[in-house]
């Protein structure tokens, strides 16, 4: 009699691309996991900059930057989904404070099949891919932000919404942050198989390799975390 492996759950886990995952945007690449249930995962590439500043991207949306320290700051290309939007991952900002005694709760409405594709579309993403990473939990915490998605145990949120950059603009808003464009995601099971198939090393992820530490020294600073360097592995060896 077999028994099925129990699922395992990466969210807030590091992704380290192994050696041998040559891909043009994948390969050498760390990326952040956002969120990983048994319908798949979403995360985001932290190591590949996009050539974009965060000053260049305040500029075309005609915002003033609050905070000039951070103009020089490289957005990431987070991954080859929605490319042309931008994720925000940032220090989590509590729970909304009411401004006014609550109003009677409405009737309850049916949750949406697909959290995930809920959050997606609040954000004016519109519904991720059929294949994307994808939920049926309860309704999620609310957040600040119009659009976010509060990163289980991690005390990081990934908003999607303008009204984080609005807050940023004025010099309010997160202490911490990291802007990708573009997201990843991976269906029922694929996370898995590719990790059986020592495409990725995965270890619990580290913020301060997120918000300190300067793009082009993560993936040697997310390898150091298992206490490897990338020289001590051969293309298709080592296991995840």
């Amino acid at each position: 009699m077999t028994m099925d492996a129990p699922p395992i759950d990466l969210t807030h886990h590091f992704l380290i691309a192994m050696p041998g995952l040559s891909d043009e945007l994948f390969g050498r690449s760390v990326v952040y996991v956002c969120e990983h249930t048994p319908k798949g995962a979403l995360g985001l590439i932290v190591n590949k900059p996009s050539g974009i500043t965060l000053g260049d991207l305040f500029e075309r949306l005609e915002l003033p930057l609050g905070r000039p320290q951070w103009a020089d700051l490289p957005i990431m290309r987070g991954g080859p989904l929605q490319t042309e939007r931008g994720f925000v991952l940032h220090d989590d900002m509590g729970e909304p404070q009411p401004l006014a005694p609550p109003e009677p709760a409405p009737p309850a409405v049916a949750e949406p099949a697909s959290a995930l594709g809920a959050w997606l579309q609040a954000a004016g993403a519109g519904a991720p891919e059929p294949e994307s990473a994808a939920d049926e939990a309860p309704t999620r915490p609310p957040t600040v932000y119009a659009a976010s998605l509060k990163v289980a145990g991690s005390g990081l949120e990934l908003t999607t919404s303008r009204d984080v950059l609005e807050a940023i603009s004025v010099g309010a808003g997160p202490q911490r942050l990291l802007v990708t464009l573009g997201y990843s995601s991976w269906g029922e099971g694929q996370l898995e198989s590719e990790i059986a198939d020592n495409a990725w090393l995965t270890v619990p992820a580290d913020p301060a390799i997120l918000f300190d530490v300067p793009p082009a020294q993560r993936y040697e600073r997310a390898m150091a975390l298992l206490g490897l360097q990338p020289w001590m592995l051969a293309p298709g060896a080592g296991r995840a």
